[in-house]
């Protein structure tokens, strides 16, 4: 069986098809960033998916935190905007999608309802230093990476 993968900046990578608008939460708790260990790769990513026709960013936001977590989004500010043409996703179905990625810093009031979803294999807390070696999913790590310098990307 074919699996997904995540491309960044990789010569590689297939010719996108399609192109989708997705939102990613940036949830820290205790000075750790929250991840999910995603079931269609076995890498860490940030916590988001894909923007629905018919829904708002801001929807978008709540729903995929809501359903990945079990968390409720209390407030969120935007990021950064990740719009290079290079964010791939190939899935087993055989669609290759290009990817941009509004992402938010999300505040959680309370972390108790915290679980995993069916889409996840685990989620977990990770110190900066943790992060530095973890095996990040491509079209997330860059996410990251901007997040812990505090540099947010934002492209044309």
């Amino acid at each position: 069986m074919a699996r997904t993968t995540y491309h960044y900046r990789d010569p590689l990578a297939p010719r996108p098809t399609m192109q989708t608008l997705g939102a990613l939460a940036l949830i820290e708790h205790e000075g750790r960033l929250l991840l999910e260990r995603r079931r269609d790769t076995g890498q860490w990513g940030p916590i988001g998916g894909k923007v629905e026709i018919n829904e708002s960013l801001e929807q978008a936001l709540r729903k995929e935190v809501l359903e990945e977590t079990g968390l409720t989004v209390a407030s969120f500010e935007l990021f950064g905007t990740f719009s290079d043409p290079s964010r791939i996703g190939a899935y087993s179905n055989g669609a290759v999608v290009r990817f941009v990625v509004l992402a938010y810093t999300v505040q959680i009031d309370d972390f108790s309802p915290l679980q995993c979803s069916d889409e996840s294999m685990e989620l977990g807390f990770f110190t900066r230093a943790q992060l530095a070696n973890l095996d990040l999913v491509p079209t997330g790590g860059d996410v990251v990476r901007a997040y812990l310098t505090r540099q947010p990307l934002v492209l044309d």
